[in-house]
């Protein structure tokens, strides 16, 4: 049933109503469907806005960019927290980029593709190939049968029981935060991005946006070395880059990989309630916030993308119920790291310790 029919057949409930629907075993409102009416009110983007959240963005990245390279003949060590803070903006460049994928930053699409391809020249990640990827996140976040693609590995209890020693191993290695948060974002961004997904190897559509996005990525770095040196332009810009990639995978990862995230099998998986359910509400110090663009309100987004990250705080201004809706506080954040394993029965995500526990064992 299309969102306009609902809409013509239903006098739309008020947010209390809503909250009050039935609950499942697990405590969930089994009415995030019936949120999206509301939620539409939202969608519309602001192109005079728009513009601004690009202009405060941009002009602080290469302003900071700038003086990173300049403080390298004074002191690297000054540089180096430079460069740290210009990594924010390029994270809130990426969450531009991110908000274009959606159709959600302009209201022309055109606008919202071109600004997108731009911007991801300088987050090394190509527009088109990682929109359609994250289309299908969207899509089946949440559905234990259609993991693979856009998400975080994430293995049942008895699948990884069913797995040898060596593949147990390597499991844990890839769930270490060394490598989740280190290694891992170095690997994605500089080079797991610079080609299609294995799935669509053999289709030379596939093909176009990262190497026109590798192009364009090569050019821009033979200008910025032939202006700055090779040497500062590596001093500067490998660790925006790996620091800006750590933060986004960390951001990801706990807007989905947190105690009471929602996964099913397919029979009763749905998009609205993984939305709402699955998505975690990442409530971040204002600061942070700002910088991350508020995809800490990443349940709202999931629920309905179209919304402009600017206007996320708006719905939770007038609609404060939904600030408890998969709540997880900066502090509490921390505790996601050990998570690891989807238990199917407790439906929850577990530790490797807590599986080892006596009581999981028996």
């Amino acid at each position: 049933m299309s969102l306009q029919t609902w809409g013509s057949n239903h006098n739309i409930p008020t947010a209390t109503d809503l909250i009050l629907k039935t609950e499942d075993a697990r405590g969930h409102s089994t009415s995030a469907r019936n949120w999206l009416p509301i939620l539409t009110r939202y969608r519309a983007p602001s192109t005079i806005r728009s513009m601004i959240e690009i202009a405060i963005t941009v002009v602080p990245f290469v302003l900071l960019w700038t003086a990173a390279w300049a403080c390298l003949r004074w002191s690297y060590w000054l540089s180096l927290v430079i460069a740290v803070l210009a990594a924010g903006f390029l994270v809130r460049l990426f969450m531009i980029q991110h908000d274009c994928g959606h159709g959600s930053f302009f209201r022309q699409r055109l606008a919202n593709d071109w600004v997108g391809r731009v911007i991801s020249v300088l987050t090394l990640t190509p527009y088109d190939h990682w929109r359609r990827s994250h289309a299908v996140h969207h899509a089946s976040s949440g559905n234990l049968e259609r993991r693979g693609i856009g998400d975080v590995t994430t293995l049942t209890v008895c699948e990884y029981l069913a797995l040898s020693r060596w593949r147990r191993i390597a499991y844990r290695l890839y769930r270490h935060p060394l490598v989740m948060f280190g290694l891992g974002p170095t690997y994605l961004f500089l080079l797991q991005h610079r080609f299609p997904n294995s799935e669509a190897l053999a289709n030379w559509r596939s093909w176009l946006s990262p190497m026109a996005t590798n192009m364009a990525i090569v050019l821009l770095v033979i200008g910025v070395m032939w202006l700055v040196g090779v040497g500062p332009f590596l001093l500067v810009h490998l660790p925006i880059t790996v620091v800006g990639a750590s933060i986004g995978v960390w951001l990801f990862y706990v807007q989905h990989q947190f105690e009471d995230t929602f996964w099913s099998n397919a029979s009763t998986w749905t998009v609205h309630e993984a939305a709402l359910h699955g998505s975690s509400h990442y409530d971040l110090p204002p600061v942070m916030r700002w910088f991350t663009a508020n995809i800490g309100v990443h349940h709202i987004h999931h629920l309905c993308s179209r919304i402009p990250y600017y206007r996320l705080s708006c719905v939770l201004r007038d609609h404060p119920e939904l600030k408890d809706v998969g709540r997880i506080t900066l502090l509490e954040s921390i505790g996601c790291i050990r998570l690891a394993l989807w238990d199917e029965k407790q439906r929850r995500m577990i530790s490797f310790r807590q599986l080892s526990a006596p009581n999981m064992s028996a």
